[in-house]
């Protein structure tokens, strides 16, 4: 039974919120901002780095697309380049394994604002349309 067979209503607001969330608007989820925030100043790292460290993670979890968008977007807001994110998947390949680095780098691209080599979109790990895994 697909969603078009139910009755659905979607009220303006959260259909709002989907959308700026959809579109990477952080600005949606204040809150969780604020929180973000907290746990940075709790590290007791510097913003690049606690953004350097979170693309870490997101590449040890195998994480979702959208994770990377994210969090690109903020290691560059905090003062990263793009060799650093490249850096920081150089250094957790021997510990994530190269499978997880190699699935993460379209993703990567992606959020930088770079193509995809012909043949590979941000769901396949390679050009043979191999699936990742969620």
């Amino acid at each position: 039974m697909g969603v078009s067979d139910m009755d659905v209503t979607v009220d303006q607001a959260t259909s709002d919120m989907l959308l700026a969330l959809a579109m990477g608007e952080s600005g949606a989820m204040g809150e969780a901002m604020e929180m973000r925030e907290q746990l940075r100043a709790d590290s007791s790292l510097d913003a690049k780095t606690f953004a350097l460290v979170k693309i870490a993670a997101l590449v040890a979890l195998d994480a979702a697309p959208a994770s990377y968008l994210f969090q690109v977007q903020g290691a560059l807001n905090a003062g990263a380049s793009p060799r650093e994110i490249l850096g920081v998947m150089t250094a957790v390949a021997p510990q994530t394994g190269m499978a997880r680095v190699v699935s993460a780098a379209p993703e990567i691209m992606i959020a930088l604002g770079l193509e995809l080599p012909v043949g590979m979109d941000s769901d396949t790990g390679s050009s043979n349309g191999g699936r990742r895994s969620r």
